[in-house]
């Protein structure tokens, strides 16, 4: 018996980047030995990492970065017609990222300590759901290749896409990590959506929880470890504003 043929259409597939370092791209063009299948599920019509070759026919738009200029929320809108499929693709397009610690400093010290008084056009660091209807959302920072890769194998194939609804603590246990708390850091594994298989905490780096909230998380509860284990207030509302995923729960005066 000939085992069953099964077939697809190749998704078009186009990835853009904003106000970003474009290292979730890179993620997409690494891991070479998984890359030749990747990209046969796809007919790329522009990426620029890859390739020097634009194609404005696109079904599926893979969007990286934060929003800082008011050319690229016109760009965005271009994008966001044109696609039948958006994806706010990493840290910085889901939440705003590292980018939006831009936004606590007047624009104007932000332009003189970076630029030396030239003249910069620049606005509020958004992210990309703040200005146009974002199908998909996967955070990460970068984000996790093997995710990825399952993510559009789903939508190829059409089956439901899904991310994990548990903390990265999950992850960090299985690994049988050494509980960060337990060394005196903060860390935001407790509260964090899991599927960068704890890549940080196994190297002994806290958390900053760049995949954001997990869902259903007790933030109360995480508040009271906190505090039981006399680690400083200041430097929890640092880490739950270093990526902007966790602005809702931050206060300084906690």
């Amino acid at each position: 018996m000939k085992n069953p043929v099964y077939t697809f259409e190749k998704l078009k597939f186009a990835s853009f980047e904003f106000t970003c370092c474009e290292g979730c791209q890179l993620q997409l063009a690494n891991r070479e030995s998984s890359l030749p299948a990747f990209f046969d599920l796809l007919d790329v019509r522009t990426f620029r990492e890859i390739s020097s070759e634009k194609h404005d026919d696109y079904d599926i738009a893979f969007v990286e970065g934060s929003i800082s200029r008011s050319d690229e929320i016109e760009r965005l809108l271009a994008i966001r017609r044109q696609a039948k499929t958006l994806v706010a693709f990493g840290t910085c397009a889901c939440f705003g990222g590292v980018n939006s610690l831009k936004n606590r400093f007047p624009t104007e010290e932000c332009i003189a300590e970076v630029y030396d008084g030239q003249p910069v056009e620049t606005l509020p660091v958004r992210k990309i759901s703040d200005i146009v209807k974002v199908d998909l959302s996967i955070p990460g920072c970068p984000v996790a290749k093997m995710e990825i890769e399952r993510i559009v194998v789903s939508l190829v194939t059409g089956s439901l896409v899904t991310l994990p609804k548990y903390p990265v603590c999950v992850e960090c246990k299985e690994r049988l990590n050494t509980c960060l708390f337990d060394l005196g850091e903060i860390c935001l594994g407790p509260i964090t959506r899991a599927g960068c298989d704890a890549i940080c905490t196994t190297g002994k780096t806290p958390c900053l929880g760049c995949r954001g909230p997990a869902d259903d998380i007790n933030f109360p509860a995480f508040l009271e470890l906190v505090k039981e284990r006399g680690l400083d207030n200041g430097d929890l509302q640092e880490k739950l504003g270093f990526y902007n995923a966790f602005e809702a729960y931050r206060n300084d005066e906690t």
